[in-house]
């Protein structure tokens, strides 16, 4: 049985590679660019982490990943 999680993508609108939420228990929350190292989350915590993060210099948005159980 597969299961949905979530990762967060950040795009700033530039050239950079997008970066994905790695970590979200410190201030601010830790990033990277590197999609294997990227925070699978449930849904609230996702959106929780995308309304602490959004700006109006860069987009935040839910990916879903399906994870085997």
């Amino acid at each position: 049985m597969k299961k949905i999680k979530f990762v967060v993508k950040l795009s700033r609108g530039d050239v950079r590679s997008p970066e994905y939420v790695q970590r979200i228990d410190r201030v601010p929350i830790q990033m990277t660019t590197n999609r294997k190292l990227a925070l699978l989350m449930g849904r609230f915590t996702a959106e929780d982490a995308i309304k602490s993060i959004q700006t109006s210099r860069c987009i935040p948005e839910l990916v879903s990943v399906r994870v085997g159980a």
